[in-house]
């Protein structure tokens, strides 16, 4: 499979939130690769979007990469715990980025169990299975994402994004999560995800 390359980053984000759906999110640990198929993704849209952190041009170290090249990680913390993990899109001095909220497991299942519930997938229950990386902060300690990796370069060999054989399914657009004090953006359906899919998240950030 073809990793995705920085020309698949240089476009509007709503077209890569979009596009990223059924995409493979893989990290690299210690020669272990952890993989999940992304499910569920937001459209951030930078200098216009009450939503982002880069409305109104607002640059600060926290939201810096999203002003550098497309295809880098853009990581922030939610509610001082949880890790989420966004792709910088756009060109250089455009911060707009996409928020992966979901995705479904697909290698590496075991340390992924390990890392979320400290045991093996085996005595997992039904509910911590399907939570295992339904939602972004799920899906971040699942993967061994976390600030370390802010700013990693998504072409390179460690943290990436693979393309995967034709896949058909539908996509459902809606409203963005947590978002409710943005004004007329918390309106905007820039929120996909795969239509039936179980690792889909729920709809509050506060289950985590």
């Amino acid at each position: 499979m073809k990793k995705l390359d920085r020309e698949f980053y240089n476009r509007d984000s709503i077209i890569v939130a979009k596009e990223l759906l059924g995409k493979l999110l893989i990290h690299e640990v210690d020669g272990q690769r952890i993989s999940a198929k992304i499910v569920e993704t937001e459209a951030y849209m930078g200098f216009e979007d009450k939503a982002a952190h880069s409305y109104g041009g607002k640059r600060t170290p926290r939201v810096e990469v999203m002003y550098g090249k497309p295809g880098f990680s853009y990581i922030f913390t939610i509610y001082g715990i949880h890790c989420c993990f966004n792709v910088v899109t756009r060109e250089k001095g455009i911060p707009q980025a996409v928020l992966v909220r979901a995705a479904e497991p697909a290698e590496g299942i075991e340390l992924m169990a390990r890392n979320r519930f400290g045991k093996s997938y085996i005595h997992l229950t039904k509910s911590q299975i399907k939570g295992l990386t339904s939602g972004p902060g799920k899906l971040c300690r699942a993967l061994a994402i976390n600030h370390n990796l802010n700013g990693a370069d998504l072409c390179s060999d460690e943290l990436y994004v693979e393309d995967v054989e034709n896949e058909e399914f539908g996509i459902i657009e809606t409203k963005r999560v947590g978002v409710e004090h943005s004004e007329e953006a918390k309106d905007y359906p820039w929120r996909f995800y795969i239509k039936g899919n179980e690792y889909v998240s729920n709809i509050s950030l506060t289950k985590e």
